[in-house]
């Protein structure tokens, strides 16, 4: 299995291991965080832009579905319209890893980590992320205000994460 590391810098040689920023991870282990393919989508926004991203399951209800994909699409990226400009600017850099060292971190968000100085075996390039999204059958919404989107989604039976949202604007009135 090959995993991904997404990053926003070109000239990575190792990624090595650093204490998590997170507070409900053990402070004690540094570790490097990778991905698999299923959830590469949810990773291809500027590193800082809020987004919610989620996708269908064997255990998402066809009322779920139905209410939460306006295409045949079953993973769905939404980033707020302020970001749209930036996502046409920004070039990210895709990391590859062999798996050998990692272990399933969470499988929902696709996250693997390993103790490991880890040495990609290779990198793309990505100047053009809507269509690197499309790519992957992605349905990709724009949206004024993600924090509706992002409470519903929570209460579904669809996987999902909600990212970077400390950078999402407030709530916009209705």
């Amino acid at each position: 299995m090959i995993l991904y590391h997404v990053s926003e810098e070109p000239n990575i040689t190792k990624f090595v291991p650093r204490i998590p920023d997170r507070e409900d991870l053990d402070k004690s282990k540094r570790l490097v965080w990778a991905l698999d393919e299923k959830c590469l989508p949810s990773f291809l926004t500027p590193r800082d832009c809020p987004h919610v991203a989620y996708y269908a399951t064997e255990k998402s209800s066809e009322e779920d579905i139905a209410k939460f994909y306006s295409s045949s699409q079953r993973y769905c990226v939404a980033i707020e319209s302020d970001w749209y400009k930036r996502m046409t600017q920004t070039s990210l850099y895709v990391y590859q890893f062999d798996s050998s060292n990692f272990k399933l971190q969470d499988e929902v968000a696709g996250y693997y980590v390993s103790e490991e100085i880890e040495v990609p075996i290779a990198v793309a390039r990505f100047d053009d992320l809507f269509s690197e999204l499309f790519k992957r059958n992605v349905e990709v919404r724009i949206l004024d205000d993600l924090w509706q989107l992002g409470r519903a989604v929570q209460k579904s039976t669809l996987a999902w994460g909600l990212y970077r949202m400390r950078n999402a604007r407030l709530e916009i009135e209705r």
